[in-house]
């Protein structure tokens, strides 16, 4: 047995993968990761592969940065964690003070979590209760958009639309509204429209700004963000804005609400937020939501949510550190130059092939939808995995194909990201 055989092994004998079928785990050779080096992953048997996909969206500057590295052991030497229920961290507070001035968020507040989902269910609960403290009633529903995904607790699932198996929890989901994605024709304004009608009924309308991720990187244009967003202020909706995949600079902003000059009530970061390092979001209140919660001690007022581990002083002290890094090395100058490099490779290189329904994206997110002529031909997983073979790490949302590069890569990487996917698909597709 070779050392990836025997790892695979160890790994299904005590290992469950999430959105992962353990049945078929080991026949589908996922790579068993030993290290890394700046933007390589490497197995168990030294094999590199370019981290293609920042490990799920998550890696932002790239693997062993110094600084960040740095900035872990300096905080390993304070104090790795203590409860932020009732207390504070130096560590915390100082990541909040940071991003105060560089979230599109008026007056903004942070209550930290673990990861995105865990944060759009703070969310959804702050909306709920920030109209019950104010003595309103009726407001008990949220709007939603066709495609969307928020993440996978009972919430998140419910603002979220199908796929996922999400099917099998239907049951345990409340009901929310719904209107086509903002990237169907005339969807800004059915959205626009049903605000207007249902106004008196909604906490909030949660939205993911600019980019659909995980329902296959598809994007709408700003003026249509805008327009749900002057729709929520004219009515007296809240508006959540899940910035968990676009937020720290994936779109070529630090948040792609910039790009629209929009600023949400209530705002969701993870992902990136640390670089990559450990896992951390947060929900972002504005003041005026938040103040919606002053009362007396141990009242009714109160938030009564928090996790264990929330503004964990490790997570925060990179946190702090890896949004300065974004300044100090220019990385959205790169991510823009990179984003326009990417898009064009792909529209010369990967379109035109026959099998390529569509190409789409925005900045460093991009997703190349297949058409295979029957189905279970599986070609996501095939062309995926043929790019593994090829060292570049991709991975499939059924038939779309995603890459969503390192904000740090370099343009000889982005042509090696294209090519790899152009003869990938061109051997699966042909």
């Amino acid at each position: 047995m070779s050392p990836h055989d025997e790892w695979v092994a160890r790994d299904a004998a005590v290992v469950w993968h999430g959105f992962t079928q353990m049945a078929t785990y080991a026949d589908n050779r996922p790579v068993v990761v030993e290290r890394a080096e700046g933007r390589e992953i490497i197995d168990v048997e030294g094999r590199r592969y370019l981290d293609a996909i920042s490990s799920l969206w998550v890696t932002t500057l790239g693997h062993r940065v110094p600084e960040l590295d740095q900035a872990l052991r300096d905080q390993i030497d304070r104090v790795a964690h203590t409860t932020l229920l009732g207390n504070g961290n130096v560590a915390a507070i100082a990541l909040a003070e940071a991003l105060a001035p560089r979230v599109p968020v008026d007056d903004p507040r942070f209550l930290f979590a673990s990861d995105g989902a865990a944060a759009v269910e703070q969310a959804l609960k702050i909306a709920f209760q920030s109209w019950t403290n104010q003595g309103v009633t009726g407001r008990t529903t949220y709007l939603a958009f066709g495609g969307a995904y928020h993440g996978d607790s009972i919430g998140s699932l419910s603002v979220g639309d199908g796929g996922f198996g999400t099917d099998v929890f239907d049951p345990l989901r409340f009901g929310c509204l719904r209107t086509p994605g903002l990237d169907q024709p005339g969807a800004a304004e059915a959205a626009v429209a049903l605000i207007a009608e249902q106004a008196d009924r909604l906490a909030a309308v949660v939205v993911e700004p600019l980019v659909q991720g995980a329902a296959g990187i598809r994007t709408h244009e700003p003026e249509d963000l805008r327009a749900v967003a002057d729709a929520c202020r004219a009515h007296g909706v809240l508006l959540i804005a899940d910035e968990v995949a676009t937020g720290f600079g994936r779109t070529g902003t630090l948040f792609a609400c910039e790009q629209a000059g929009v600023r949400p009530n209530l705002m969701v970061v993870g992902k990136g937020i640390t670089g990559g390092y450990l896992p951390l979001a947060a929900t972002v209140a504005s003041g005026p939501v938040f103040h919606a919660f002053d009362g007396p001690d141990l009242s009714e007022m109160t938030l009564y949510h928090g996790h264990s581990y929330s503004g964990n002083a490790l997570a925060c002290a990179v946190a702090t550190r890896h949004l300065a890094l974004i300044d100090e090395g220019d990385v959205l100058a790169n991510v823009r130059a990179r984003a326009d490099q990417l898009a064009a490779g792909l529209a010369a290189a990967v379109a035109p092939l026959p099998g390529v329904a569509e190409v789409r994206g925005l900045g460093l997110m991009a997703g190349i939808e297949l058409a295979p002529p029957t189905d279970g031909l599986r070609w996501g997983r095939r062309v995926s995995a043929g790019c593994v073979d090829r060292g570049v790490l991709i991975r499939p949302l059924g038939d779309v194909v995603v890459t969503v590069p390192i904000l740090t890569s370099t343009a000889d990487e982005i042509d090696r990201i294209v090519a790899t996917l152009a003869d990938a698909v061109a051997e699966v597709c042909r």
